[in-house]
C-alpha cells in the first residue's frame, strides 16, 4: 500500500512572504473566509482581522472535551474543523462544526472506521476529502507508522468512496510525522504540509485509488502545520509560525502552465 517513488523530475519553485499576523492562538493552523483569517490552536480558535490584527471573536473549549483541534476550513457560513484524540490511541476522527460569524460551537461529528488521526478536512468537487496521519513513535498505533498517511474522498453522508497514499517523495520529507495540512487549490491540484518542514506539495489525486502524483515542492516561509487559501486570492497562501505565533501569508508561483 505504499507510495512508489516518482521517476519524472519534479518542479522546485518558492513562494514570496507577503505580511505577518500576530496571533495568539496560532498553534495548529489557519482558515481563510477572505476578510477575516482564523487561528486555531488545540482548543481554541481566534477570529482575526488581518488589517489590524484585532480579534473579533474567540471560541475556548474544554480541553478534555476538545482534546486537539488540527484544522479548520470556511464553507459557507460554517467553520468546519477536524479533530482527533492525539496522542491517544486508538486513533480517532472528529468533525466540530462553528458558526464561522460568532464561532458559536454547533455540533460534533465522529469519524468511524478512520485509518488514522483526522489531520484536515474539506469540501472540494462535491464530497468531503479527509486527511489521517499515522506516525512513527508517539501517538502513532503499533505495526504502523508516517508510511500509511491516507486520503480518503467521502459523500455527503461521509461514507468511505475511495482512498489514497502518498507517495514516497512526500512521506520521506514528512518522517517520522505526517501531513497537518492539506488544501484544494483552483487549479485541480491538492497542497499539502507536513509537520515541520517550510515545504509545501504539490499532489494531482489520481481518479480512481491509488498513489497521490508528486508534482512540485514549493518552499514556503514558514514550518508545516494546517493551511489556507485566502478566499478572495487563488494563489495567496496563509500558513502558520507557531514558534513565534504568527499566521502568514505568501504568494504561491503557479504550478501548472495557464
Amino acid at each position: 500500500m505504499f507510495g512508489v517513488l516518482l521517476l519524472a523530475p519534479l518542479l522546485t519553485l518558492t513562494a514570496t512572504e507577503v505580511r505577518r499576523v500576530p496571533a495568539t492562538d496560532a498553534g495548529q493552523g489557519v482558515a481563510s473566509d477572505g476578510r477575516y483569517v482564523y487561528a486555531i490552536d488545540n482548543h481554541s480558535v481566534a477570529r482575526i482581522d488581518p488589517t489590524s490584527a484585532k480579534v473579533v471573536a474567540r471560541w475556548d473549549g474544554d480541553p478534555a472535551k476538545f482534546k486537539h483541534i488540527n484544522s479548520c476550513t470556511v464553507d459557507g457560513g460554517v467553520l468546519i474543523c477536524a479533530a482527533s484524540n492525539y496522542p491517544d490511541v486508538p486513533m480517532e476522527g472528529m468533525i466540530e462544526r462553528f458558526d464561522a460569524r460568532s464561532l458559536e460551537h454547533q455540533s460534533t461529528r465522529q469519524l468511524v472506521d478512520v485509518p488514522g488521526s483526522l489531520t484536515w478536512t474539506m469540501r472540494h468537487d462535491g464530497a468531503w476529502w479527509a486527511c489521517f496521519a499515522n506516525y512513527d513513535g508517539r501517538g502513532g498505533t503499533p505495526g504502523r507508522d508516517h508510511r500509511f498517511t491516507t486520503l480518503v474522498r467521502y459523500d455527503d453522508r461521509w461514507r468511505e468512496q475511495a482512498r489514497w497514499t502518498f507517495p514516497d517523495t512526500v512521506l520521506e520529507r514528512m518522517a517520522p510525522r505526517s501531513a497537518s495540512g492539506g488544501a484544494w487549490g483552483q487549479d485541480g491540484l491538492l497542497y499539502v504540509t507536513g509537520h515541520d518542514r517550510a515545504e509545501l506539495y504539490a499532489l494531482r489525486v489520481p481518479v480512481r485509488s491509488g498513489v497521490l502524483e508528486h508534482v512540485a515542492t514549493i518552499t514556503i516561509p514558514t514550518g508545516g502545520q494546517a493551511i489556507a487559501w485566502d478566499a478572495r486570492d487563488p494563489r495567496l497562501l496563509w500558513s502558520i509560525e507557531r514558534h513565534t505565533h504568527e499566521l502568514v501569508a505568501s504568494r504561491v508561483p503557479e504550478v501548472l502552465p495557464k
